[in-house]
């Protein structure tokens, strides 16, 4: 799988647009992942902020990783926008029976493909070398365009699991 994604951003959204990252539980298949394409369009042409348009851009990447970004250089996002993204979000849960905000599911790449590993079994998988600190992870933390760029698909020993990494290594 190609897992480059900065061409699918448009280049035209300001490097501090807000960023949103929602991570299902599982692949999407692809008739979902259809459905879901036309429901981030629809949602995208209708978003509004306080009455104005939100200059927003919605995709699904990698089949299970939800981006959602507002220039907020045009329009700025405030709580009912932000609380009609969640809802957004809430609706494509309920219809394809997925979790979308467990923070404690996180998302590597391993041998070319996207493994889920709940926070709890980390120390496990480092231990038994299925994670190594080079191991590549999703961060969905990020919270603009150029972190996306940046910090959202980096080796766990550049992310915030990297003092995670030196705890639990401190008892092995």
């Amino acid at each position: 799988m190609d897992f480059e994604y900065r061409h699918l951003i448009p280049e035209d959204f300001h490097p501090s647009s807000r960023v949103w990252l929602y991570q299902s539980n599982r692949l999407f298949t692809i008739s979902e992942a259809l459905e879901i394409e036309d429901m981030l369009k629809q949602f995208i042409g209708h978003w509004k902020s306080h009455g104005a348009p939100v200059k927003g851009y919605g995709n699904l990447l990698f089949g299970q990783f939800i981006v959602l970004m507002a220039d907020e250089t045009q329009t700025g996002v405030g709580g009912c926008s932000t609380d009609s993204s969640v809802h957004f979000i809430q609706k494509i849960e309920a219809a394809f029976k997925v979790d979308m905000f467990n923070r404690q599911n996180l998302a590597f790449l391993v041998k070319d493909k996207i493994e889920t590993i709940p926070m709890a079994q980390l120390n496990y998988a480092l231990q038994n070398g299925f994670l190594t600190p080079d191991t590549i992870y999703f961060n969905n933390l990020v919270s603009d365009k150029k972190a996306l760029f940046t910090e959202w698909m980096v080796p766990i020993r550049e992310s915030w699991l990297a003092t995670r990494i030196a705890k639990q290594s401190a008892g092995l």
